[in-house]
């Protein structure tokens, strides 16, 4: 078994990725934080910025500076004034697209956009007790819970409506709840998390797998699975669990056994993007964000039920670092390869960032318990 790769995580994660981001994924311009690098690691000429990037980057330098990476306050404060500022719209929602100087785009509420907001929103309370952002989580769970409840369970995708439901933005709704309840200690955060988990076990995932898109009934609408999001619901429920107690590790070993058994390239462990219900490769390709939620899962595994997390962690940063960091400057990647190791894209989003940071720091916060498994 080859060995986890602790400090070349840290290393990458402090040494390179924080530093080149905060220096050149920042708009010094015009504000917030820009869309994505180009193989240089300079801004490319894109010409909108996500609101879900923004809060994905002020959640990496939040949490940066609890580590101790004293800049990360800094950078932190300057994505979070920016998007308070030019995103927030008038009726309490938040935008979803701004132009690269910071006009509103795309106004369209959207669950995915406001879960980021509570997430962005939980991590830099976190890291600067500032009430004011306190205020815009609970206030963002508060429009969610108010103005866009759906019948049947859960919680509409968009304002205006659409013709499906989407489980992708109840996930990171789940994952933005757990970290909004343990920085605030609201028990609002902790009810809709369980909301959505119930939404989980009786809704999007059946015995085997976890659909993407119903219609109005919750009837699946096809398309495929993506095990990237079995892993990342794995790790969810793992987090849920250690928060309440509540018994959800063999929904969430369920989820894991089905992207594993399938969804892993048996030769390189490339997570593929997408499979049918039936566990066939639908999309060999493989987004680096794939490979850092089958190392996310692992851990929540480990912290669940003991089991060993080494194989996997040991595997996909190998992957990572080997094809995915290889052949960039430090603090960049190439974010997709097919099923023959050739690069599929030319720019590194920042949308990422978030991916790699998390998935590494997980590793060394658990670092001295696997060390132990020794």
């Amino acid at each position: 078994m080859n060995p986890v790769p602790f400090e070349a995580a840290r290393a990458w994660m402090f040494e390179a990725a924080l530093p080149l981001w905060a220096d050149k994924g920042v708009d010094r311009i015009d504000g917030g934080f820009y869309e994505e690098l180009d193989p240089a690691g300079c801004p490319t000429t894109c010409a909108f910025k996500r609101v879900r990037v923004m809060c994905r980057q002020i959640y990496v330098f939040s949490h940066a500076a609890l580590l101790g990476w004293k800049q990360g306050a800094d950078v932190s404060e300057w994505g979070y004034k920016y998007l308070v500022t030019q995103a927030r719209l008038r009726d309490g929602g938040w935008a979803r697209v701004l132009s690269r100087r910071g006009a509103v785009i795309d106004s369209t509420i959207d669950l995915y956009e406001l879960a980021f907001v509570i997430f962005a929103m939980s991590w830099r309370y976190r890291a600067s007790a500032d009430t004011e952002a306190r205020n815009h989580a609970v206030e963002a769970i508060n429009f969610v819970r108010t103005r866009m409840r759906a019948p049947n369970g859960g919680f509409w995708h968009s304002l205006p409506l659409t013709d499906t439901r989407e489980q992708n933005p109840h996930m990171h709704l789940a994952e933005a709840c757990l970290v909004a309840f343990e920085a605030t200690g609201e028990e609002i955060f902790l009810d809709t998390a369980r909301e959505v988990v119930q939404l989980f076990a009786t809704r999007f995932f059946d015995p085997r797998t976890l659909g993407e898109r119903f219609d109005q009934t919750w009837a699946r609408v096809g398309g495929g699975v993506e095990p990237g999001h079995h892993f990342e619901w794995t790790w969810i429920l793992a987090h849920y669990q250690r928060l309440t107690g509540e018994p959800v590790a063999t929904l969430a070993a369920r989820s894991a056994d089905f992207a594993e058994r399938y969804g892993v390239d048996p030769g390189t462990y490339a997570v593929y993007d997408a499979l049918t219900e039936e566990g066939d490769v639908l999309q060999s390709s493989s987004r680096i964000w794939t490979n850092t939620e089958r190392m996310k899962a692992a851990l929540g595994l480990f912290e669940l039920d003991g089991c060993d997390p080494r194989p996997a962690l040991a595997s996909s940063c190998g992957l990572i670092f080997g094809r995915y960091f290889a052949n960039n400057i430090p603090g960049l990647w190439t974010d997709q390869f097919d099923a023959f190791s050739k690069p599929l894209t030319t720019t590194t989003p920042a949308s990422c960032v978030y991916h790699l940071f998390l998935a590494f720091s997980e590793m060394l916060r658990l670092e001295p318990q696997i060390a132990k498994l020794a």
